[in-house]
């Protein structure tokens, strides 16, 4: 069973950019497709980014397309969500998961991190 904590999180402005890390322990994420999910005040919990298991792959909500990056170095057993050119509607709690199988919808990943704040002002 793997643990996963986010880290990064913090209060900037708009047009900024915040890199988050998500580490884990109790197994290698190798074998894992690992996610960034985010929860505004008041809405469901949405998909941001995956990332396949070697790192190749790679997919985004359109919604941060073009302005986020994920990505993983799975030595360190560390997944990084890089957020450029940040908006105030990125505001909100930030998680990152852990799933055996390609997946954007929350309810099929196993493993969750307790979520890191990302607050942009605008």
């Amino acid at each position: 069973q793997v643990q996963l904590v986010e880290s990064g999180g913090g209060l900037v402005q708009a047009g900024d950019s915040l890199r988050l890390s998500c580490a884990a322990s109790g197994g290698s994420i190798s074998k894992y497709v690992m996610g960034w999910f985010r929860q505004a005040p008041g809405k469901k919990r949405e998909f941001v980014a995956v990332i396949l298991w070697s790192g190749r792959t790679t997919f985004y909500s359109d919604s941060v397309k073009g302005r986020f990056t994920i990505s993983r170095d799975n030595a360190n057993n560390t997944v990084y969500l890089q957020m450029n050119g940040l908006k105030s509607e990125d505001t909100a709690a930030y998680y990152c998961a852990a799933d055996l199988h390609n997946s954007r919808n929350e309810e099929e990943y196993d493993y969750w991190g307790q979520g890191t704040q990302v607050t942009v002002s605008s």
